[in-house]
């Protein structure tokens, strides 16, 4: 009988690429097949929890990428309406 330590799983955390260095479009396709993966409910629960951990975090990355879109935004209307004035 084969050790389960022998088993490589499919999600492991390391054979994800580094969240930062994802633009959102990357990090939003990713996020879309994890969800996927997870309704699908074929994977192991230990494999399931990691995916939950890596949707996580690059739902906040999303997050940080349309907040900064905003804020850009937000900031780029301000000095149109101050020049206006």
């Amino acid at each position: 009988m084969a050790a389960k330590d022998d088993e490589t799983p499919i999600s492991k955390t390391a054979d994800f690429p580094d969240i930062t260095n994802l633009t959102y479009e990357q990090a939003r396709d990713e996020l879309i097949s994890i969800v996927a993966q997870l309704e699908g409910g074929q994977i192991g629960l230990e494999d399931s929890m990691t995916l939950w951990q890596r949707g996580e975090a690059l739902a906040t990355h999303c997050n940080t990428w349309l907040d900064g879109a905003e804020a850009k935004l937000t900031t780029g209307s301000e000095s149109k309406l101050t020049e206006q004035s």
